[in-house]
């Protein structure tokens, strides 16, 4: 370790006029809520009725996740807050049997694996598909019907339908065993993570850099953190941007983890940090919902998405369609951080984070390379036929052909810089609305898959698309997609 002090906790802060009107906003809203009674509110959402409940009856087996303003008056918060979470850790064991139970109906979880099928670094991938067929189903016989069809006969499988939260009336940040074990701080008390270990990207995963691609992985097998990051990359990145990695591995408070008494962590945190979720500036699977959507039961479970290539991207937000990375900084501590909601940012603690420093930030996130793609031609992005196998070969013939896949992906990033709906509805499903094409670069690291994870394996995709697309694939078809997608 240097002597390089820990990273700071404060962030330069310019005079912000906007400022006092929040303060009054905050000041005039506690007023309103105290007033605030069952004849008055027109609740949109479960969220709203808990809020107007708790109120009116207490700490009565009330969940205050979303009480904005604190304890009804004349009401010891800490009291309340014991009671909640007593109540959370009593809830626990049926919330996450009911969520088992609906990913039992869903899929197989048997981490099924093939030799030589690896990630990056090694760990085995997952080998699908997992979705379970309903009503004693075929692929084949499912991709041969017209979405009206499966409609009537209610045949569009579950695990191809929205991945609900664990407890999606709650919702917030949720991180993997294998995450938590390292860092306790950002384990809940009130739920799991839901999927086996082998559905998810490695841990810790490699670091790439557009500056160094001679090195190779250099996180030297560690999970950049606040302790560590200096020692990693100083002499590797400039000041500017180690600076701004400084900021990506500071924590800040967030709607479940911080020192209020409505949080969902067992101690008071001071928050979770940018790098906790974008784990080495990739992904090991965390969720949580969107905070752009309203009322609370249409919001949409979303993963952390992978950072790797972020420098040749033009949209920011699985849903929200933010055009920089400084926009999605912003947008991130002011609103996501907190449900889409700035006030209770400011009482919770939300930080005004200067533009420049901003900038900082959005350069280091900038220089974060793929994952070698040995068997792909570095100018044009296509398989170089004398590394490939035939198989692939094949699979890419699919993917530019008869599967469409081209169509959204296109080489060499396998993306297209735009958001597609892919209209879920026509199968009876609940729409998703417009998602952001995701690049195939790399992919064989970042099951489970699609914005959701709703589909854990490369194959489970694949099907998937065939069904929703009427691409009418072969299982021989089916497999050399599966490969080309591996050799991406």
């Amino acid at each position: 370790m240097t002597d390089q002090q820990p990273p700071s906790q404060n962030v330069s802060r310019r005079p912000h006029a906007g400022h006092a009107l929040l303060i009054m906003a905050l000041l005039v809203g506690c007023s309103l809520a105290t007033v605030w009674s069952s004849e008055s509110a027109s609740p949109r959402d479960k969220g709203d009725r808990d809020i107007q409940d708790t109120k009116q009856k207490g700490a009565e087996g009330v969940d205050f996740s979303y009480d904005v303003f604190g304890a009804p008056p004349g009401q010891d918060p800490q009291r309340i807050a014991e009671e909640v979470k007593a109540k959370d850790k009593a809830d626990k064991p049926a919330v996450m049997a009911q969520h088992a139970k609906i990913l039992q109906d869903r899929y197989q979880l048997d981490c099924r694996s093939k030799d030589g099928v690896v990630m990056t670094k090694g760990k085995p991938q997952p080998i699908g598909p997992t979705v379970k067929l309903p009503n004693g189903a075929t692929w084949d016989q499912l991709s041969k019907l017209s979405p009206e069809d499966i409609a009537a006969k209610d045949l569009f499988p579950a695990g191809f339908r929205r991945l609900p939260h664990v407890k999606p009336a709650v919702g917030g940040q949720v991180f993997p065993d294998v995450q938590t074990k390292q860092f306790p701080r950002l384990i809940r008390f009130d739920v799991n993570f839901d999927l086996p270990d082998c559905f998810l990207p490695e841990f810790p995963p490699p670091i790439f850099l557009t500056t160094h691609p001679e090195l190779g992985d250099v996180s030297q097998g560690e999970v950049l953190t606040a302790e560590n990051f200096d020692r990693l990359f100083r002499g590797l990145v400039t000041p500017v941007q180690l600076d701004g990695l400084r900021m990506l591995v500071t924590q800040f408070p967030q709607e479940e983890f911080n020192a209020t008494h409505d949080r969902k962590s067992e101690k008071p945190s001071l928050g979770v940090s940018c790098l906790d979720c974008h784990v080495n500036f990739h992904t090991t699977g965390q969720f949580h919902l969107n905070p752009d959507t309203r009322p609370q039961r249409d919001r949409l479970r979303l993963d952390t998405v992978s950072l790797r290539g972020l420098f040749n991207q033009q949209i920011h937000g699985s849903k929200r369609s933010l055009r920089s990375v400084e926009d999605f900084t912003e947008f991130e501590q002011r609103t996501a951080y907190f449900n889409g909601d700035h006030i209770r940012a400011i009482k919770k603690g939300m930080n005004i984070i200067d533009r420049v420093v901003v900038a900082h930030m959005a350069q280091i996130q900038n220089m974060i390379d793929m994952p070698p793609a040995p068997k792909l031609d570095p100018m044009t992005g296509r398989l170089m036929r004398n590394k490939a196998t035939e198989q692939e070969i094949r699979g890419e013939e699919l993917f530019f052909g008869k599967a469409r896949c081209a169509g959204c992906h296109q080489p060499p990033w396998y993306m297209d810089q735009q958001m597609h709906d892919l209209k879920l509805e026509r199968f009876g499903a609940q729409a998703d609305g417009p998602i952001k094409t995701f690049t195939l670069r790399g992919i064989k690291d970042s099951p489970p898959y699609l914005h959701d994870g709703r589909l854990p394996t490369l194959e489970d995709t694949v099907e998937f698309f065939n069904v929703v697309g009427g691409l009418q694939l072969t299982a021989e078809d089916k497999a050399a997609l599966a490969a080309f997608l591996r050799a991406l």
